[in-house]
């Protein structure tokens, strides 16, 4: 079975090359094709470190308040706790590797549900799911934390991931679009 994901709205793909059920737990490796344009805002993550190796074309990747431009066989490693984002602004698509370690089930099962989402016609422009309570869900899972002052809003978000599974739409999600 292929492990590509689609996201009409971002136009980006992610092909699932390692999750954490093949490394037991080690590792969770993705290649990512980014359009030009898109990319993933400012945040960190507490439990795992994320590395970014450019294969194609170039893709930005800011370190706390460093950018790098990344190119063919180069690489950025974004330790835990370490604000970060990464973008394409080239003019054309990139492709990279994202490893993170150790593996991160919530972070796979994240993108699966979120390209499900907006493949379905369930995000906002933005890409944002339009239900509230799934979108904070998603960001619970993933374990992606805001930096700065943005971390005022964790605390809500973090109590609607709750109210999201008290509802049972962790489990409708999960069952509609984690295939692997």
């Amino acid at each position: 079975m292929e492990r590509k994901i689609y996201n009409p709205i971002q136009k980006d793909s992610v092909t699932f090359l390692k999750t954490a059920a093949d490394t037991n737990g080690e590792c969770t490796i993705v290649e990512v094709t980014l359009a030009d344009g898109g990319g993933v805002g400012l945040h960190y993550h507490k439990t795992y470190a994320e590395k970014f190796t450019a294969a194609e074309g170039e893709v930005q990747v800011r370190l706390g308040k460093t950018f790098y431009t990344l190119t063919p066989g180069q690489f950025a490693t974004a330790e835990p706790n370490i604000n970060h984002l990464f973008r394409n602004r080239s003019g054309k698509p990139c492709k990279f590797l994202v490893e993170l370690r150790p593996a991160s089930r919530g972070f796979e099962q994240s993108l699966q549900i979120g390209y499900g989402l907006a493949r379905d016609g369930q995000c906002k422009p933005n890409g944002f799911p339009k239900d509230k309570l799934a979108l904070a869900w998603l960001f619970d899972i993933s374990e992606s934390n805001l930096p700065g002052w943005m971390s005022i809003f964790e605390f809500i978000l973090r109590r609607q991931a709750k109210k999201a599974i008290v509802k049972g739409i962790d489990k409708k999600l999960t069952e509609q679009y984690v295939k692997f």
